[in-house]
């Protein structure tokens, strides 16, 4: 499971020119899910996720989570970051898991992350085809993938 995590000011998604999803400050996620990742990925990501200190404190340090800034998430489901592009010049997306394991799994992380943020999480719609808007905070841009914990 892949994971470009922006700390934002503000994010919004939109389907059919329609707002589907908006926070204020916060983290947006974009999330991809593999073939092989299991309620074990999302275990991992959504503890890292809540947890990481990105937020400036007083001192203008990062030393507080988005737990601990009372920050919102938006979750954008996007099959692309597991592309293939080894070979040629058209990403191959084998890596990335059918909508029939990938849509269960992305509505168990969106319910966990929920659950470990304390409040509702935004989102975007599973398969869509949606325009995402966001004002990056720093800019902070962090890549989480549960297959390496680095």
């Amino acid at each position: 499971m892949r994971v470009v995590l922006q700390r934002v000011v503000s994010a919004s998604v939109e389907l059919n020119s329609k707002v589907i999803g908006s926070i204020n400050s916060g983290l947006l996620l974009l999330l991809g899910i593999a073939e092989e990742d299991t309620s074990e990925d999302i275990d991992w990501l959504c503890r890292k996720i809540v947890n990481m200190r990105i937020f400036s404190d007083l001192e203008g340090n990062m030393n507080l989570s988005v737990k601990d800034i009372d920050g919102d998430i938006l979750v954008v489901s996007q099959f692309t970051l597991h592309a293939l592009v080894k070979k040629g010049n058209r990403p191959s997306f084998i890596k990335a898991a059918k909508p029939i394991i990938a849509e269960p799994l992305y509505e168990k992380f969106k319910k966990q992350i929920s659950a470990e943020l304390n409040k509702e999480v935004k989102s975007g719609r599973f398969g869509a085809d949606m325009q995402i808007s966001l004002i990056n905070n720093g800019p902070v841009t962090i890549i989480l993938d549960s297959k390496n914990k680095q």
